[in-house]
C-alpha cells in the first residue's frame, strides 16, 4: 500500500554523488533545509517514459517553477551516481539536479520502494512527485497502485497546476536549420530575443531533406513550428512574433 506522507519530514539519508571524478556525500539537510524543492522520483534512468516525458517536461518548466518560488528541481532514481550523471547529460536536463538513490534508502524511507523483479530491475522507486518546503512534504502526487508503470499525476504540469495554476506555460518550439544559413541565424536570434526556448534540428545531422519536405511541404530553411502549428521561415516567424506582441 502506497501511503501519502504530506505534512511529514523527508527521510534522513546520504546521497552518494559523483562530482568532478570525486565522491561527494550529500545529506538530506543539504538538499532540503531552508529551501523549496520539487522532487520527482521514477523507476529507472534511460527507461522510456522517464526519458521521453517525465524528465524533459520538468526540465522545460524549470524556469517557470523558479519564477514561482521553487529553488531546485530534483530527480531521484534507484540508480548509481555514474548512471544518473550520464543520463542527465544524455537528456541535456541541466535545469534538474539528478540524485542517485543507489541503495534505495530514500525511496524505502518514503515507503515507495517496490519490487520490479519481473523486469529484472530488483527494487525500484514507485513513480511520484512532491513539493517539499524546508524538509516538510507539503504536497505529494503518487501514481495509482495498479500494475505496470502508470504516469498520470506526477508530471510537471500537474505540479505547476498546484503551485501556480495561472502560470503561462512555455511554447513548444522546433526549428529546422542547416549549417551556414544566415536566415536560420536570424530566426534563432528572434526566438532568443523573444525569450522562447526551442529545439533546433540541423540538416544532415538530425534530419534529411526528405524529412523537412514531409513535415512542412518545403525544402528551404529555416522552418519553424510552434505548439504544433507550422509558422514558416524567418519572415513568417517575424510576422508571428509581431502579432503576439501586438495582442
Amino acid at each position: 500500500m502506497l501511503v501519502n506522507h504530506e505534512g511529514q519530514q523527508v527521510p534522513q539519508v546520504t546521497f552518494r554523488t559523483r562530482q568532478d571524478h570525486e565522491w561527494v556525500d550529500i545529506s538530506t539537510d543539504d538538499v532540503f533545509k531552508g529551501k523549496t524543492v520539487i522532487v520527482f522520483s521514477l523507476p529507472g534512468a534511460f527507461t522510456p517514459t522517464c526519458s521521453s516525458t517525465h524528465v524533459p517536461r520538468y526540465n522545460q518548466l524549470a524556469p517557470v517553477f523558479k519564477q514561482h518560488g521553487v529553488d531546485e528541481i530534483i530527480c531521484i532514481s534507484v540508480n548509481d551516481a555514474f548512471v544518473m550523471n550520464e543520463w542527465r547529460k544524455e537528456q541535456h536536463a541541466f535545469n534538474v539536479t539528478f540524485l542517485p538513490d543507489g541503495n534505495g534508502d530514500f525511496s524505502r524511507g518514503m515507503g515507495m520502494l517496490v519490487p520490479k523483479n519481473e523486469l529484472g530491475f530488483g527494487e525500484r522507486s514507485w513513480r511520484y512527485s512532491m513539493l517539499v518546503k524546508d524538509g516538510v512534504i507539503e504536497k505529494q502526487f503518487i501514481e495509482p497502485d495498479v500494475p505496470g508503470d502508470p504516469f498520470e499525476v506526477s508530471d510537471a504540469d500537474s505540479m505547476l497546476e498546484y503551485i501556480a495554476p495561472d502560470a503561462a506555460r512555455p511554447s513548444d518550439v522546433t526549428v529546422f536549420t542547416r549549417e551556414g544559413c544566415e536566415f536560420c541565424v536570424r530566426a534563432r536570434g528572434m526566438l532568443h530575443d523573444a525569450g522562447m526556448q526551442f529545439e533546433e534540428l540541423v540538416l544532415n545531422r538530425d534530419y534529411s531533406e526528405s524529412t523537412i519536405r514531409a513535415v512542412s511541404g518545403h525544402s528551404t530553411v529555416p522552418q519553424v513550428f510552434i505548439n504544433g502549428e507550422y509558422i514558416g521561415g524567418s519572415e513568417a516567424l517575424e510576422a508571428h512574433l509581431n502579432k503576439i506582441r501586438a495582442v
